[in-house]
């Protein structure tokens, strides 16, 4: 109970820093994040003049996020908001003729597509499905849609679908049965249906308002069906007579199998499709048609089971079907694909030595070029002779930028938190490099505390989850550095041995020895730091990370004394267990080289349960109840085991939160929370 009463009146302080000041400037806290505008969703017009876009603003009051739509001249002359409905819009698309803009809301009660002219006017509603539209596309010629919508696969139409719901509805059991996985997934049971494409005619040319075209059905291995992802895995033929699309189909496998294919089928549903990367048992997604609609690009991993692998360029001739790898050459993983409009170019992102820059690829080569270097810059697009594409930094949240085509004269295009921005004392920050693990040549960043004054300050050491992920250059709503660089401290934060953005036999690195090079990175990255850095504080360190570095802080607790408090969010306890509780069975079969029945050995390699024995440091505990990633139970049984061992412990419960705490009012609890355990012990 003195424990508990000590912590309150550490929260209370924090909370009362928080609310106080008017000192200015201040350096950046969850209220400052939580008022910032996202910028997201840019997509260019068809004369490369406009770039409409969503933009989203915290409603503290509805605890949600909300979004409208704007829209940006290239040319810098003209932002102004489009749409301003209670509801979100999102999924902003042109029409071919640039007359419209159509988009995803759910003004009517349920989610359609809408549609509003650019210069002005009044939304109109577009569809009528009896259904929620999940994504859609506009046709080349404009005259019909493509739809997303999740039906029961043993319809025959979205009719049938619709009468099966109905029949389900009658139902008053809450009992939901399975015969194989995957029966839930990220933070969601699955319920039966399955997402399917229907071709959409509007009536005034012969359509139904209230059904559409099913060019997706069945759930056989000849007749594939529900497509992977969202709309950015679906590309329409320029003459609208076809379509590529992205399914995961290997039925119960689908829990320990990453093979994906992109499938090739006519839009009047009487062909069977044709699986275009049939050579491949791995992930095959974003199928990007070239401006002649000859080819097809596609981003390919090689090996099966790891999600991780690095994503090649792959191009297909639709004519002849065959392939061919385009970047093999090029050791930095694609990610999305545009075509620059006479075909000879592709562009895309790729983490990149702590940050996410912008190439453009070859497509005859596969020769790459760094256009846009520094910072984290990403889904790039052609309007007319200049690049736009999203840029963040660690301290500028995204804004829309553009550039000429070789990178050079970028600049803002938007200005939506300017003057956020402005009113903020940020750290600052620098990247530094260290002979790591392996003698390898490891990077970091280590930042200032805001309003830094030349003494002494504590370190706080953040660590990146993924495992296979970078802690780089980036505006982040949830383990933000400058949030803690506000609170006074100093934080470090390594891209260690598995890290992305270093050659893929970096990120390789990590897959069997979870404990092994990866802890030795942030130790000797620490040292490193405190060494090349006078005022760092190193005997007022804490560390704290989630997912993999939640299981890395509770290796820590094991293997250190170093750190006065620690922070586990989401994070592993025992390997072995992990296994039967999570979902995507192809993650742990590939990091420790099996299934545990078979190769326990790669599971109790690294565990942390097994050094329980040893953990001495205060930890404050976070985990969501919708995790089913980290399932709950690894949070519970971590703060059971601190709490049995008399170890200074707190646990932190969101039960409406998955792998990610993500409604305002909840973030805001786990930063107080956060900031208010590290500054008990270390400030």
């Amino acid at each position: 109970m003195q424990r508990l009463a000590k912590f309150s009146v550490a929260l209370l302080a924090v909370m009362a820093a928080s609310r106080s000041a008017d000192a200015a400037p201040k350096g950046l806290t969850v209220d400052d994040m939580l008022a910032m505008q996202r910028v997201s969703e840019p997509a260019v017009s068809p004369d490369g003049k406009w770039v409409v876009y969503a933009l989203r603003t915290t409603d503290m009051a509805a605890n949600r996020g909300r979004s409208d739509l704007w829209l940006a001249a290239v040319d810098g002359s003209s932002n102004r908001r489009l749409t301003a409905a209670p509801e979100s819009e999102s999924s902003p698309t042109w029409s071919p003729d640039g007359k419209y803009v159509y988009f995803l809301s759910s003004r009517g009660g349920s989610s359609q597509v809408w549609r509003i002219a650019p210069n002005g006017g009044e939304s109109e509603v577009v569809t009528s499905v009896p259904a929620d539209v999940g994504g859609f596309k506009v046709f080349p010629d404009g005259k019909r849609l493509l739809l997303a919508i999740e039906v029961w696969p043993t319809a025959k139409t979205l009719a049938g679908s619709i009468k099966q719901d109905e029949e389900h509805a009658k139902d008053k059991s809450s009992a939901q049965a399975y015969d194989g996985l995957l029966f839930r997934h990220w933070d969601t049971w699955e319920d039966g249906k399955f997402s399917h494409l229907f071709v959409w005619t509007p009536p005034e040319l012969g359509g139904k308002a209230d059904d559409a075209l099913d060019v997706t059905p069945g759930l056989t291995t000849d007749a594939p069906t529900h497509p992977f992802g969202g709309m950015e895995e679906i590309a329409i033929a320029a003459d609208g007579k076809a379509l590529a699309y992205v399914i995961r189909n290997s039925g119960k496998a689908n829990a320990w199998t990453t093979n994906t294919d992109v499938f090739w089928t006519s839009t009047d549903g009487r062909s069977k499709p044709v699986n275009l990367t049939v050579d491949n048992q791995a992930y095959d997604f974003a199928p990007t048609l070239s401006p002649d609609g000859k080819t097809l690009a596609v981003l390919s991993m090689a090996r099966p089971g790891f999600e991780a692998d690095r994503q090649r360029i792959r191009i297909i001739d639709l004519g002849s079907k065959k392939v061919r790898t385009l970047t093999e050459a090029w050791d930095r993983s694609a990610n999305s694909l545009t075509w620059s409009p006479d075909g000879k170019q592709l562009y895309t992102s790729t983490d990149n030595v702590g940050s996410q820059s912008i190439f453009s690829i070859d497509a005859a080569t596969g020769a790459p070029k760094l256009l846009i270097d520094k910072g984290d810059n990403a889904q790039p697009a052609v309007a007319g002779n200049r690049l736009v594409y999203l840029r963040n930094t660690l301290r500028q949240p995204t804004e829309i930028f553009t550039a000429a085509l070789d990178g050079s004269d970028a600049k803002a295009l938007t200005h939506h938190n300017d003057a956020r921005v402005a009113a903020i004392a940020w750290g600052d920050y620098e990247q530094f490099s260290f002979k790591g693990a392996k003698g390898d040549t490891v990077y970091g960043y280590v930042m200032k505390p805001a309003n830094f004054n030349g003494k002494k300050a504590p370190v706080a050491l953040l660590i990146h989850g993924g495992p296979q992920g970078s802690f780089g250059d980036h505006f982040h709503y949830r383990w933000n550095p400058e949030v803690f660089a506000g609170a006074g401290f100093a934080p470090v934060f390594i891209d260690f041995h598995g890290s992305t953005g270093y050659g893929q036999a970096f990120t390789d690195a990590i897959s069997g020895d979870w404990g092994g090079a990866p802890y030795e990175d942030l130790m000797k990255g620490l040292d490193a730091a405190l060494a090349k850095y006078a005022w760092l504080d190193g005997n007022r360190a804490v560390a704290a990370g989630a997912s993999y570095g939640g299981y890395m802080i509770n290796w820590i607790n094991g293997h250190t004394d170093r750190f006065k408090a620690l922070v586990v969010h989401d994070g592993n306890l025992d390997e072995r267990l992990a296994y039967y509780d999570t979902e995507e069975l192809w993650f742990p079969e590939w990091e420790h080289g099996g299934v545990p029945y078979e190769k326990p050995e790669g599971y109790l390699k690294h565990n942390p349960i097994d050094f329980v024995k040893n953990w001495k440091t205060p930890t404050l505990v976070v985990h969501g109840g919708q995790d089913f990633r980290v399932v709950d139970t690894q949070g519970m049984s971590t703060f059971t085991a601190l709490q049995r061992k008399g170890v200074a412990s707190r646990f932190l419960y969101f039960p409406d939160e998955n792998h990610w705490v993500l409604k305002p009012h909840n973030s805001k609890r786990w930063h107080q929370e956060v900031l208010a355990w590290i500054s008990k012990y270390a400030k």
